[in-house]
């Protein structure tokens, strides 16, 4: 029988503690799963979390910025990522988000993984919400 490998919260610095028994990400072994993560700024002590702005520009990049704070944390890069699922409320929004995540991802040598896009409900105010999966090693 094989030795079970250990589970790892992985939690930025700059993220807020989640709201339920949750973690912003888990690492087992070399796979590192990211929650989905929001818009929020950087948490700052004692000011409830708060959207980056009322846009999907500015929510998506600091999405982004979210997702990859706890890749860092959990020791891996967009290199490492091998899904994306991306949560838009607005079917609206599709088209430009597409332009964001491309300039985003412009500079990676290879596609940054599989990915899936649904519409669903969010809390007041979101409007984008990104979960991502990695593979290290």
């Amino acid at each position: 029988m094989s030795e079970k490998l250990p589970k790892t919260a992985v939690t930025p610095a700059s993220h807020t503690t989640p709201p339920a028994k949750f973690s912003h990400g888990v690492r087992k072994g070399n796979i590192l799963q990211v929650a989905g993560q929001v818009g929020f700024l950087p948490a700052e002590p004692g000011r409830a979390p708060e959207p980056a702005g009322p846009t999907l520009r500015e929510q998506t990049l600091q999405t982004l910025a979210n997702v990859h704070a706890v890749l860092v944390e959990g020791g891996a890069t967009w290199e490492d990522v091998v899904m994306i699922r991306v949560y838009l409320t607005d079917t609206g929004h599709f088209a430009e988000f597409n332009e964001l995540y491309n300039a985003y991802f412009a500079d990676l040598t290879e596609a940054p993984s599989a990915r899936t896009t649904v519409y669903v409900g969010l809390p007041a105010g979101l409007l984008v919400e990104i979960d991502a999966l990695a593979v290290l090693g």
